[in-house]
């Protein structure tokens, strides 16, 4: 389709409070579900500020081709129909077919969704749905079609699980800010956010936009389905389903209005999903913000952990807070207890003393996990990488010595050293965190 132009997209965006310097083109616009009309649409707005006709963008076969696409791309488990990704490509045209002609005749419904627990890092477990191959392909489609429209209204200070946005920028936000003096804050934290978010006003959020009534009723299915778990089955009548597709998008729209709120009211909050922060420059500043946002949450059937909501000042040692991944604290970054031993945990897993590949085999293995994490974490003290290495040399070595002499060893000793040399390592090409950490701050 013809496009608008490169720059008039980026004004368009900006205008709608994108963040200051961006210049990526707007995302939507390589959108193989829009039109000419569309694009203009999302640009100009719309009369009466709601969008009346959208099934016809969502069943387009080129919207569902795309979808199947972005689903096979993230793989995942079969649903409850035991229809796998592999499966489902073998036959994907025929299959895509009759999708289309069930969401055109109207009579589509969602699957139930298979319930399991996944590990976290802590030990315990938290529930994941997984949807069947079928309604996660739908549920793509209708997101590609509605997410523009609800992004254009999003606010700079959300960053959760929206195009073009990450962690990384709004950790460097929250940096930017603390260097500015914004050293009071408000740590919140929405319990079981993903489990309690009202349904009818979710849905009332979505119909302020929108008003296809086959759209909203396909997103009000997405939200009722049934889920299936061993031999119990149950319809929520809350929450927006962890492993759904259009979850993160209808999450970040129900908290859209605290977004406005705090910004309204002069706070500054970096946001991503339900994890936020207020930056604030004294500590009435922050009592007054914790005011406000206890009495959003209160009104909108949320609720603020008790002993995870606090205000403090981040600049005093003790004091500091948690934000995706790190722990911000008297003027430093460090790596969050929580995430190092996430970390240490996957390690572990690929490092067993009874592993009896070869060096290079496991090196291969375990440095894409050491190349990801370096990536997020190269920000903390360079003290933590020394210590990080050390303790990959070390299990590296208790393989190898179990391999030679069948027996334990907790590869320390000057013979293991000696045998086994950081020297040689570096040979058999294992990513070594303190290197990338002093390259990336004196750049060759």
């Amino acid at each position: 389709m013809e496009q608008e132009s490169p720059g008039s997209a980026v004004k368009a965006k900006q205008g709608r409070d994108a963040a200051v310097g961006e210049s990526r083109e707007l995302w939507w616009l390589k959108l193989r579900s829009g039109s000419d009309r569309m694009v203009s649409a999302l640009v100009n707005g719309v009369k009466g500020g709601k969008w009346f006709s959208l099934i016809d963008k969502v069943v387009r076969p080129e919207t569902l081709d795309l979808a199947w696409q972005r689903v096979a791309r993230n793989k995942g488990a079969a649903g409850v129909d035991g229809q796998s990704i592999e499966r489902f490509a073998h036959r994907q045209e025929r299959y895509l077919a009759e999708l289309r002609s069930n969401l055109v005749d109207g009579s589509y419904r969602p699957n139930p969704v298979k319930r399991v627990k996944i590990p976290k890092g802590d030990g315990k477990t938290r529930p994941l749905r997984i949807p069947t191959v079928k309604d996660r392909i739908v549920q793509t489609a209708l997101k590609m079609v509605i997410e523009p429209i609800f992004e254009i209204q999003f606010r700079s200070g959300s960053y959760g699980f929206r195009p073009g946005r990450g962690c990384k920028d709004a950790l460097r936000e929250v940096d930017r800010l603390l260097k500015e003096g914004y050293t009071h804050v408000v740590d919140a934290d929405l319990k079981s956010y993903f489990d309690t978010t009202p349904h009818d006003r979710l849905m009332a959020l979505v119909e302020g936009s929108i008003s296809d009534s086959r759209v909203l009723a396909l997103i009000d299915g997405f939200l009722q389905q049934e889920i299936i778990s061993d031999a119990a089955r149950w319809q929520p009548t809350t929450g927006t389903p962890p492993g759904a597709v259009l979850s993160p998008l209808l999450a970040n729209l129900y908290l859209h209005p605290l977004d406005l709120l705090m910004e309204q009211s002069g706070y500054r909050m970096v946001r991503y999903a339900d994890d936020f922060v207020i930056l604030c420059a004294t500590e009435a500043e922050a009592t007054a913000a914790l005011r406000e946002i206890t009495a959003w949450v209160n009104a909108n059937g949320l609720t603020l952990h008790p002993d995870k909501t606090r205000v403090g000042d981040s600049a005093q040692p003790g004091q500091g807070f948690d934000f995706p991944g790190y722990r911000f604290e008297a003027g430093r970054r460090f790596v969050r207890a929580k995430s190092l031993r996430a970390f240490k945990d996957k390690v572990r897993d690929r490092t067993i003393r009874s592993r009896g590949d070869r060096p290079e085999r496991i090196i291969t293995d375990i440095n894409p996990i050491l190349r990801g994490w370096f990536g997020y974490f190269k920000y903390a003290r360079s003290r933590l990488f020394r210590r990080i290495d050390q303790i990959i040399r070390r299990r590296l070595r208790a393989i190898l010595r179990k391999q030679q002499e069948k027996r334990p060893s907790m590869g320390q000793s000057e013979a293991d050293h000696g045998r086994w040399t950081n020297a040689f390592f570096a040979e058999q090409g294992l990513f070594t965190m303190l290197t990338a950490h002093e390259i990336a701050r004196y750049p060759r």
